[in-house]
């Protein structure tokens, strides 16, 4: 059961890849990728007193990507997250915010094909313990029904997939 969603929300983020709960510049108006405008429910640093967190995801967006490592309290609470062996979720460029923290240094990772020079990995999908990845927006949907699954259960996540119809 999920108690508590951390996301991080930075200019140029994906619309379709987030559900939003802090912005890194404070409770402002965030401007997304297509110029979609959302106002976060709390700022980052109001946000980051709530953990610890079930999850913490990272939205795509090439802009967000770039955007999110300039910020020492995004490496903060991915550090420990990290540390906590809680769960990450990236989508699209996100995790190259992950390398620019040096966060799973090492590790596999699935990214946005135009990512993929910074990133190295050619598959659309990797889950491990705590590490959920899709490689962008087409990837959407099974990119939360795989976090809901990571989450809660197999069957929790069959019941969001049904009404989608989704192909396997």
């Amino acid at each position: 059961v999920l108690n508590y969603y951390f996301e991080f929300l930075a200019k140029g983020a994906e619309e379709m890849e987030t559900v939003t709960i802090a912005g890194l510049a404070g409770k402002d108006l965030v401007q997304r990728s297509l110029d979609v405008f959302i106002c976060p429910d709390a700022s980052l640093e109001d946000a980051k007193k709530e953990g610890p967190y079930d999850i913490v995801v990272l939205p795509g967006g090439n802009l967000g990507a770039q955007n999110l490592p300039e910020s020492a309290s995004v490496k903060e609470i991915l550090k420990e997250q990290e540390n906590q062996k809680g769960l990450i979720a990236t989508i699209c460029a996100g995790p190259t915010v992950l390398m620019a923290h040096e966060i799973s240094f090492g590790s596999k990772v699935t990214t946005l094909p135009l990512a993929k020079d910074k990133m190295m990995n050619g598959s659309h999908y990797t889950y491990s313990e705590n590490r959920v990845e899709k490689d962008g927006p087409r990837t959407s949907f099974e990119f939360v029904i795989t976090i809901v699954e990571a989450l809660s259960s197999k069957e929790m996540a069959a019941q969001v997939k049904a009404p989608l119809v989704l192909k396997d």
